[in-house]
């Protein structure tokens, strides 16, 4: 038995997104321009426009993202810090569509709103399922959502030096820390 051929249509609609989470990566949000994207998909712009309706709605589309976390439950509770750091840095280098998200974010409500809901939905129900105290869980996902993107806006974005240039095991050491205190250490009082 065969798989069925895929539909010209969904290759289509694959080759626009591709090509817009590149061109939104490179470019950031309000520099992509679907003219661009249809060429980098060798496509009409008439087709991004048909499949996804304006821009906007194809940021959307481009900007869903599953962050794939590893079930932090199952790792030893003093070793998720760690984990979680070593997670982002490896989807953040081998994934230009954070990137662009993160760029996109700072300067567009509706990209703000969709890297909001990613870390709440997802890193917010992995973190609820490590804590102790289930009160805290929002608070301290949030608190480590905050080293997350910041490093990353640091690293990929501004590039600043010292940040940018540093080997990802160096900066491991120096952040899981953070955020492992952030994930297992004692909320203030």
């Amino acid at each position: 038995m065969t798989a069925p051929p895929t539909r010209r249509s969904d290759a289509t609609r694959a080759a626009i997104l591709r090509a817009a989470r590149e061109r939104f990566a490179a470019d950031g949000y309000e520099r992509a321009t679907i003219r661009a994207i249809a060429a980098d998909a060798r496509i009409d712009p008439s087709m991004v426009m048909r499949y996804y309706g304006s821009k906007e709605g194809l940021f959307a589309a481009a900007a869903e993202f599953d962050l794939r976390l590893p079930e932090l439950a199952d790792l030893p509770a003093d070793r998720i810090g760690e984990a979680l750091v070593r997670h982002f840095l490896d989807r953040w280098e081998g994934d230009g569509t954070l990137v662009a998200l993160l760029r996109t974010a700072s300067t567009n409500p509706g990209a703000a709103e969709r890297m909001r809901t990613i870390f709440a939905d997802q890193l917010g129900a992995a973190v609820a399922r490590t804590v102790a105290d289930p009160a805290t869980a929002a608070r301290r996902a949030g608190l480590v959502a905050s080293q997350i993107l910041g490093l990353a806006f640091t690293r990929y974005v501004v590039r600043l030096p010292p940040v940018a240039d540093a080997d990802p095991a160096e900066l491991i050491a120096w952040v899981a820390p953070t955020v492992q205190r952030y994930l297992t250490g004692p909320a203030p009082r």
